[in-house]
């Protein structure tokens, strides 16, 4: 994927422990500490999953951007609120989505953002076939930092990798200081699809997943002769019909 790869960040740590209530993705009150007990690679409580089937999707950005908080609105439908507790290494979880009348599973690896857990996760790059990159809209730092993870993404990722920038937080609209114009010309600069998310409201969440396991189901099924996906235009057609539906 041309100029998707930049890399990744220096920092593929862990989320640190935080406690704000006021803040929308990154907190969860969830008393549940999430760690690297088990090797998502190889998940052994799920029955096997044809492998055409199978994606998996990895979820990568600074400490406290809301990484666990989206990927358990997208499970569960739920929102981590409150206080909470930083994911350690690699976490994992399944969910089986339907796309174009066919089930996908998708197997969602929950990454520490902490440069100490870096060589964990580096360890997870080669197999994930899409990158959910997230930076909090409140948070200038977790911005900034997207060229770095970019960076790490190029040298440890799959070279044709599936990217996607998200601007999370949408919620916290009082206190953004990263517009979403920024977010744009940041993506358009790497080639990437982007879209702002909320893992407090929901918004734009289950697109984002659904974005991926559609770009990765037609890149397995396409035939030589037939048009590629267009991811783009594909994500804003849904906004435009949840815009006007009120779907998400």
């Amino acid at each position: 994927v041309a100029g998707l790869h930049g890399g990744r960040s220096k920092f593929a740590g862990s989320r640190a422990s935080s406690s704000s209530s006021s803040s929308s993705s990154s907190s969860s009150s969830s008393p549940h500490q999430f760690t690297a007990v088990s090797d998502p690679r190889c998940p052994p409580e799920d029955p096997p999953c044809p492998e055409k089937t199978l994606k998996t999707v990895m979820l990568l950005g600074d400490s406290a951007v809301g990484k666990t908080c989206v990927l358990v609105r997208f499970k569960d439908g739920a929102f981590l609120g409150g206080n909470f507790i930083a994911t350690v290494g690699i976490d994992f979880r399944n969910k089986v989505v339907t796309v174009d009348n066919m089930k996908v599973k998708l197997q969602i690896w929950d990454t520490a953002g902490q440069e100490r857990f870096r060589s964990v996760t580096h360890a997870y790059y080669r197999d994930a076939q899409a990158l959910l990159l997230l930076y909090d809209i409140t948070r200038k730092s977790s911005f900034d930092n997207i060229r770095a993870w970019l960076t790490e993404i190029h040298e440890y990722a799959q070279k044709d990798v599936v990217i996607m920038l998200l601007g999370n937080k949408s919620d916290m609209a009082a206190e953004r200081v990263i517009r979403p114009e920024e977010g744009e010309k940041l993506a358009k600069e790497y080639g990437v699809p982007f879209m702002e998310t909320s893992a407090k409201t929901g918004a734009n969440v289950e697109l984002a997943f659904l974005a991926i396991a559609k770009e990765l189901k037609h890149r397995a099924a396409r035939q030589p002769c037939e048009p590629k996906f267009q991811i783009h235009d594909y994500i804003e057609s849904q906004k435009q019909k949840s815009a006007c539906c009120g779907l998400l």
